[in-house]
């Protein structure tokens, strides 16, 4: 039976455990498994980095949200880009990254991977005649690609872009942590792997740390499970708990993130201390027509230009009093950040340094006029 997307949020690898009926799974907080026999582990499990049924149970459940065949959690995000990486690329390969891309994924580009030896070139991934030119025949072996993209919003034509990658040899992995699976489901758009920070919208309480792979071919799941028993940056029972309870709740909270932004959309557009708004669901955004196409919604994620200049876009964000000003985003809560100063401070002089007088704000589920009287003031 095909169940719906909340359905499936809330029982995908989460049935009723077989000893005491307990709904909710159990926090298997356990480093080791007594076992049967010698060479005969119960149920498979040995050792809790290589298997923990509390883990077992969020990957079956990012899976099935993603339509994927096999998903794996992380420690981080960036360890779930670490080990992908890894396990596809080799030294002398190369990747086409986005050119706003996260600016931990081009740290992890720019100053782990290259010293391993893997190349990269940065590509607007909005055009695809950008990201074809990027590519390398017989050395690219990953498209990479953010929709929406951290922070500059841009949007990128995943099905456009799986056949790019394809005809090339590649994979096209998608970072899918702003939309979340719930407003946007790669996989059934062509591409190969699905990365999270699960940190985000997935958990969506800022109060865990964590990272998923999820992949639509089961060899490569199984290459990929090695590297993450291999390179062991797993995430804890704890933590996978916290993610699981987290995720249960993901449609009705990115609805209400949805919802709030819209309106918060409106009041910054046209506003005169504001000189640009970047959000998909504006019918002004170059990504609109695509995002419409593939995107359930247009998200909680707004990012604007201030009117006047850098000086004013550190004002705003520090005189904001219920938006809290803070690194991350996608908690119930709302967030602003100057991402030139913060998250992407380190890609500052690089080709992926944003603009100076750039706001991001991630807008939480609040009542949506408190919201906009703290931005009025803020805006000075």
């Amino acid at each position: 039976m095909n169940h719906g997307f909340e359905t499936l949020a809330i029982h995908a690898g989460q049935d009723p455990e077989a000893r005491t009926g307990a709904v909710i799974p159990p926090i298997y907080q356990t480093s080791t498994y007594a076992q049967d026999a010698v060479g005969a582990p119960r149920l498979g499990y040995e050792y809790s980095r290589s298997g923990n049924p509390t883990r077992d149970a969020l990957q079956e459940c990012l899976a099935a949200l993603e339509g994927g065949r096999v998903g794996l959690a992380f420690a981080s995000g960036l360890a779930a880009e670490d080990a992908l990486l890894r396990a596809v690329c080799q030294p002398g390969d190369h990747v086409v990254i986005p050119d706003d891309a996260y600016g931990g994924t081009y740290r992890l580009f720019a100053r782990v991977a290259q010293r391993w030896g893997l190349d990269f070139t940065p590509a607007r991934v909005s055009d695809p005649d950008a990201v074809r030119a990027a590519i390398r025949p017989g050395s690219t072996k990953i498209v990479w690609v953010e929709t929406p993209t951290n922070p500059l919003l841009g949007i990128a034509d995943i099905a456009t872009l799986a056949a790019v990658a394809h005809d090339a040899g590649a994979l096209l992995v998608v970072d899918n942590t702003f939309a979340s699976p719930y407003l946007q489901q790669p996989i059934a758009l062509g591409a190969d792997v699905v990365v999270h920070s699960t940190t985000k919208y997935v958990g969506g309480h800022s109060d865990v740390v964590g990272g998923a792979l999820v992949v639509a071919d089961a060899g490569l799941g199984d290459e990929l499970r090695y590297y993450q028993n291999a390179m062991g940056a797993v995430n804890g029972p704890f933590d996978a708990w916290l993610t699981l309870r987290g995720v249960k709740t993901l449609g009705v909270r990115m609805d209400r993130h949805c919802d709030n932004a819209e309106r918060i959309v409106a009041y910054l557009d046209g506003h005169a201390k504001v000189a640009e708004v970047l959000y998909p669901g504006l019918p002004s955004h170059r990504g609109h027509e695509v995002a419409a196409k593939q995107m359930r919604r247009f998200g909680g994620m707004i990012s604007f230009r201030a009117a006047g200049g850098e000086a004013h876009a550190v004002e705003i964000c520090n005189r904001a009093k219920l938006f809290v000003l803070a690194e991350s985003l996608g908690g119930v809560e709302s967030l602003i950040e100057h991402p030139g100063k913060m998250t992407h401070a380190s890609a500052a002089g690089s080709p992926l340094e944003v603009p100076a007088d750039l706001v991001r704000l991630s807008v939480g589920i609040e009542t949506v006029e408190d919201l906009l009287a703290d931005l009025e003031q803020a805006l000075g």
